[in-house]
């Protein structure tokens, strides 16, 4: 698996914001990311951060990213 993902193995999506509680990304996002090109993909982590910070989500301590 590439480095280019911010999964932090906890899959889990959020009823509220349809986020994933684990990176912030949606199904549609999480569905796409092996097609997506790396440009994409890293345009997208760049948003999740903030994404996740507006919908009140806070990263889950303690995860490791995936590699």
């Amino acid at each position: 698996m590439s480095k280019e993902t911010p999964c932090v193995a906890v899959c889990m999506i959020d009823p509220k914001t349809k986020l994933c509680f684990g990176c912030g990304r949606t199904l549609p996002e999480i569905a796409r990311w092996h097609a997506m090109d790396s440009a994409e993909r890293l345009s997208v982590m760049a948003l999740l951060p903030a994404r996740m910070a507006e919908a009140g989500l806070a990263p889950i301590a303690g995860s490791q990213k995936r590699a």
